[in-house]
């Protein structure tokens, strides 16, 4: 079988396609014939596809969506219409069945394929999926009834019930299905995934429907031979894409032991999301040890009352400890703020702001405004219900949903302004300030530090950059 493989997210900097990767090798390991299609370089992206799918007639065309929106309620900017137009463009050059994937297309499927003229998709991890489906095809079989496709007949959805095999069952990971050298060049990092799924049931996430609530780990000696190739490439600064890296802990710990005992911890600089808890003294230190250089956490709020609103499963103790223990480790550590969800009031604005000055982490990130996916308890509360007084958008498909609390929603940005005055630690999810704005599509001062050699987690990068003029 001949398999084209397009990558649609074209966001600057650019990050690797990792997940298209991953597709990729297990396809090939099972004896097809891949071709990849990267737009991610594409000056023109419909000259691309039309050059491309005219040099050869596939069997089947996967497309991946990386990213519905920017995720950012002060510019809400949908990458949906120019997906669209990519698969259309895609449907008018090949009779080949269309399959869409990717964390994106599995967040909310049925309504990127109501856009698009696509046959079916794969909701959650697609190697196993698509090589079957692959192999069924080659022999002429039905391949509808495959797990974890999302499709529709006569006007009628269908999500056929997911599997997910262990992840020990798939193939070693070359990295060499994409210009991951480039990526490295021109983004700054390169990404590498541990683990997947998400047992948390945070109510505005959308990992546990995009990944499942299951996690699923792969063997840490797979994890570390993907390290050492993509050290072999000259890329030493990585990103882990795992929901939460330290969940489980014991994973992580063999992880970094695996790291640790290949002498590569010297020779990489790795980042990783992790939760607050749990969290122990071991881990930061064997992270550490491993190459980790910094870590994200995502807290969200520093008010008690808000942590359980939002169903976090630690408390601000545990935000203050965390801070502690990679400081001792020597890990620099980044807290990203959620703001205006549910039941949000001035009194846990402050709260927070005074625990992200007693935590002393070396950067806060600030978001207000939450998105609202479908499938979340945070949709159930906003828009399945009523009233639906405080959400924002979400009036056409192309729109993204955001909520914020309507009783802070008049004064949240002059009390956040007052409460952090001129902090250089906050910055915020909002590109009309460049100076401190964290939204990383098409952010000017990122590119322009990853051109000037920075490498590394894009909040380190800004944290780290001081551009030409000013001072130090």
């Amino acid at each position: 079988m001949r398999v084209a493989l397009v990558n649609t997210n074209r966001m600057k900097p650019p990050i690797a396609p990792i997940g298209l990767e991953y597709v990729a090798e297990a396809l090939g390991a099972a004896g097809h014939r891949v071709e990849v299609l990267d737009l991610c370089w594409a000056e023109d992206w419909r000259s691309a596809v039309v050059g491309f799918l005219d040099r050869i007639k596939f069997n089947l065309v996967g497309v991946t969506l990386r990213n519905t929106d920017d995720c950012a309620y002060t510019s809400r900017e949908s990458f949906l219409g120019e997906f669209a137009d990519v698969v259309n463009a895609i449907r008018k050059m090949t009779d080949a069945p269309i399959l869409l994937g990717g964390v994106g297309f599995s967040v909310t499927p049925e309504q990127v394929l109501r856009l698009c003229q696509a046959d079916a998709g794969v909701w959650g991890g697609g190697e196993f999926t698509i090589v079957e489906m692959a192999d069924r095809m080659e022999g002429k079989r039905e391949w509808l009834d495959l797990p974890n496709l999302v499709w529709r007949r006569d006007g009628e959805w269908y999500r056929n019930p997911p599997s997910t095999p262990s992840l020990a069952n798939l193939p070693p990971m070359s990295r060499d299905w994409v210009d991951n050298r480039r990526y490295f060049r021109e983004g700054g990092q390169v990404g590498i995934e541990t683990k997947r799924g998400c047992p948390h049931s945070c109510i505005y996430c959308a990992d546990p429907i995009a990944k499942g609530r299951e996690v699923y780990a792969r063997p840490p000696k797979a994890v570390v031979d993907e390290l050492e190739r993509l050290l072999r490439q000259g890329i030493d600064h990585i990103h882990t894409c795992d929901s939460e890296f330290n969940l489980p802990e014991q994973h992580a710990l063999e992880v970094c032991r695996e790291i640790i005992r290949r002498n590569l911890g010297d020779r990489l600089r790795w980042y990783a999301y992790c939760a607050p808890a749990p969290f122990s003294p071991e881990l930061a230190r064997l992270m550490r040890r491993a190459g980790c250089v910094g870590i994200n956490f995502g807290v969200d709020n520093g008010d008690q009352q808000m942590l359980r609103r939002l169903r976090r499963g630690f408390a601000p103790d545990d935000i203050l400890n965390v801070a502690r223990l990679c400081g001792e480790a020597g890990i620099v550590v980044m807290f990203d703020l959620l703001l205006g969800s549910p039941g949000e009031s001035r009194e846990s604005i402050i709260r927070t702001i005074d625990l992200m000055r007693r935590a002393g982490p070396d950067r806060v990130g600030v978001a207000f405004g939450v998105r609202v996916y479908p499938g979340t308890d945070l949709a159930k509360l906003t828009v399945e219900g009523e009233p639906r007084e405080g959400c924002i958008g979400g009036g056409s498909p192309l729109e993204p949903l955001f909520f914020i609390e309507p009783k802070i929603a008049p004064f949240l940005s002059e009390l956040l302004d007052e409460l952090i005055g001129e902090d250089t630690r906050f910055l915020f999810f909002d590109p009309s300030r460049p100076d401190r704005n964290y939204n990383y599509n098409a952010n000017r001062l990122l590119v322009e530090a990853i051109q000037a050699g920075y490498r590394g987690a894009y909040w380190d990068i800004l944290r780290r950059y001081k551009p030409p003029g000013t001072q130090c």
